[in-house]
């Protein structure tokens, strides 16, 4: 009798186990089961540069969603780039969106800023006003082989203030 009680409590807590990393997979692994709980938003940006699938969309701060995918745009010579926003974030017609790096060197994310016209954007709008990332290894490059102006301070003091 012993022996089946021990088997049946170690079977319960293997059941739990597994559920257990079942829900794990599938909240760490952002799945949805029961429906998407968000829509698609559009941006076009001269340069995604740093940017990936699964990166970060942020507005105010908070995450909002994930950039869902990427597609180059021949006519206009832009890349578009697809958001899924959470179905409870509204976005204004005039939003901005910026590409930014986290911290120095960090990954690069989309930063909104909702805007604040009288329109919603509806599912599947493009976010029209844009800006695309800094490149960090052109600014370097330029001051290192002498592309940034430099001013000495001899120069500031020509200036002219007699």
């Amino acid at each position: 009798m012993k022996k089946y009680s021990m088997e049946t409590l170690v079977g319960i807590f293997m059941a739990i186990c597994i559920v257990c990393v079942a829900y794990l997979t599938l909240k760490l692994g952002e799945v949805s089961v029961f429906g998407d709980q968000s829509y698609p938003l559009f941006a076009k940006f001269t340069s995604v540069t740093g940017l990936k699938v699964g990166s970060p969309v942020q507005m105010l701060g908070m995450q909002i969603g994930r950039v869902a995918g990427f597609r180059m745009d021949q006519n206009d010579q832009v890349a578009v780039v697809e958001f899924s926003i959470g179905k409870d974030v509204k976005i204004y017609e005039d939003a901005m969106a910026s590409i930014k790096t986290d911290g120095l060197l960090g990954d690069k994310y989309v930063k909104i800023d909702a805007g604040g016209g009288a329109d919603m954007l509806k599912p599947g709008g493009t976010i029209r006003d844009t800006e695309a990332p800094v490149d960090l290894m052109e600014l370097i490059s330029k001051y290192a082989f002498g592309d940034v102006e430099k001013k000495s301070p001899k120069d500031a003091d020509k200036g002219g203030s007699k």
